[in-house]
């Protein structure tokens, strides 16, 4: 049924067949409704082709295109990821039908127009998808390496095995300063910035006031962070620790520390001691999402012991990361060498879709109390 050439694109390639296949579902499902419902919408051709262009634009912003890359396929994720695209493309047809003052000739803003395209589009872009995604996958296992085939399953990069050249600047999608996922991004950052820290205002004022009660210390911490490219922030947080000596050395935080005073334990716990971070995401230093920013004088040692660490100030520093939902809390080389591997991993599949699936389970883990 296929040939070779199928099993022989790469993955990007896959990307632009799946929407390819896209466009061919919109028209030949344009070309069935008027055959059997006469609605004439291949009457308006140019109309026709916006709204596929608009479907492609939306399910590769909502990353049904990206999952073709994930080591496992999620049915329902995906089959929720389309019906957003489908729903979003309905919107936007229906707002220009209203702004245009369009007749009424215009089909493709009718209600059962749209919910047949709304169904049936996806329905056959999900056929596609699992379709295309097995023939992908079964290609992959047959031509990777050992550490391509871990990188699939595991969703990490191993750095120890990594080849100097096998990732580059030029290798990671953030390096694009045009590509419209991280104008968007930087765009999401500052919106749900200042939303969270409008809405949790009141929980800081109080976290705050139960930190000074405590042991009468200072409520902030202002400590210096490794950032974008490596350069130097201020980074804001709660205090949770007992006031340190100005010349003391930097060292891990381990699981029990004595140093954590009762109540910053319980706001680790859920993670409102972050919070004030927001304010670093609206000033530009960090981003709510992307690796976590260490401090200068532990990288140089990390960086002298650990291949590629460095390459994790590639993207802005984030609040939560890959690294900090699928990895436990660092506390010795081995195990910053852990998270580097999930750091390594998110710099070469960032997308917006990788991103909203760190925030769903950044809010698990705080919903269940799970912080360090």
């Amino acid at each position: 049924m296929f040939g070779p050439g199928v099993f022989s694109l790469r993955p990007r390639q896959i990307l632009l067949l799946c929407a390819g296949c896209d466009l061919l579902g919109v028209l030949a499902l344009a070309a069935l409704l008027d055959s059997f419902a006469g609605m004439g919408l291949q009457g308006q051709p140019t109309w026709l082709a916006a709204y596929a262009l608009v479907y492609i634009a939306f399910s590769w912003l909502f990353g049904s295109y990206t999952l073709l890359r994930w080591p496992r396929l999620d049915l329902l994720q995906l089959l929720v990821r389309l019906l957003a695209a489908t729903l979003a493309t309905a919107l936007v047809v229906v707002l220009f039908y209203w702004l245009l003052n369009l007749p009424e000739t215009f089909t493709l803003a009718h209600r059962r127009v749209q919910l047949v395209l709304l169904s049936s589009l996806s329905l056959w872009a999900l056929a596609v998808r699992v379709l295309l995604w097995r023939l992908s996958r079964n290609r992959q296992r047959q031509g990777l390496s050992p550490l391509e085939h871990a990188e699939r399953e595991q969703q990490r990069l191993l750095p120890a095995h990594l080849p100097d050249q096998a990732l580059g600047l030029e290798d990671i999608p953030w390096s694009n300063p045009l590509s419209v996922q991280r104008q968007l991004k930087r765009s999401a950052d500052v919106a749900l910035a200042l939303l969270l820290l409008l809405a949790t205002l009141p929980l800081l004022v109080v976290a705050a006031l139960l930190i000074w009660l405590d042991d009468r210390g200072p409520v902030f911490y202002v400590q210096e962070r490794s950032g974008l490219m490596g350069r130097s922030f201020l980074l804001f947080k709660l205090r949770t620790m007992c006031q340190a000596a100005p010349d003391a050395p930097a060292t891990w935080t381990v699981r029990g520390d004595a140093r954590i005073t009762r109540m910053g334990a319980f706001l680790r716990r859920v993670r409102i001691d972050e919070l004030p971070q927001l304010l670093n995401v609206l000033r530009g230093d960090m981003s709510l999402i992307g690796p976590r920013p260490e401090r200068p004088e532990l990288e140089h040692d990390l960086e002298a012991r650990i291949p590629h660490y460095r390459k994790r100030h590639w993207m802005p520093p984030g609040l939560s990361g890959w690294a900090q939902v699928c990895a436990p809390y660092a506390a010795s080389v081995e195990e910053a060498e852990l998270k580097l591997s999930y750091d390594l991993y998110y710099l070469r599949h960032w997308s917006t879709a990788l991103d909203l699936l760190i925030l769903l389970k950044t809010v698990k883990t705080v919903l269940k109390a799970r912080g360090r």
